[in-house]
């Protein structure tokens, strides 16, 4: 499976924007698909997932961010408002075994398979 996120950019504080993943060689709709994020010197911390019973959010994110599946488009979204600058970042969307535990999908090393990240500026 190959995975492509696009959808960054630079945005001003308190904006909104929608990133993508894409997949090729495989069906995202069979596996569960998390979005990551990660900052220089920090490691990937998980912001969302969602699988076939639904989506689970990092609590400090739940209610801005929004995890969605388009199954005819093999695609997932994960949008985003009320940016900070604190949400500044790359974004990694990751593909992982459909029938992990919700908690090991909170953690990068459960994901077998990772797009080439997508750059989120949020800045005035």
């Amino acid at each position: 499976v190959q995975l492509q996120a696009s959808g960054g950019g630079l945005v001003q504080p308190g904006g909104s924007l929608r990133l993508s993943c894409t997949a090729s060689g495989g069906t995202l709709s069979e596996r569960a698909i998390g979005w990551f994020r990660q900052v220089p010197g920090k490691e990937r911390e998980f912001v969302a997932v969602i699988r076939r019973s639904g989506p689970s959010y990092d609590n400090s994110l739940k209610g801005r961010f929004t995890i969605s599946r388009d199954s005819a488009k093999n695609t997932v979204y994960l949008q985003m408002k009320s940016l900070t600058p604190e949400d500044t970042g790359v974004y990694y969307c990751a593909a992982a075994q459909p029938r992990l535990i919700l908690s090991a999908l909170w953690t990068a090393r459960s994901y077998e398979y990772w797009g080439q990240g997508t750059l989120v500026t949020v800045s005035s």
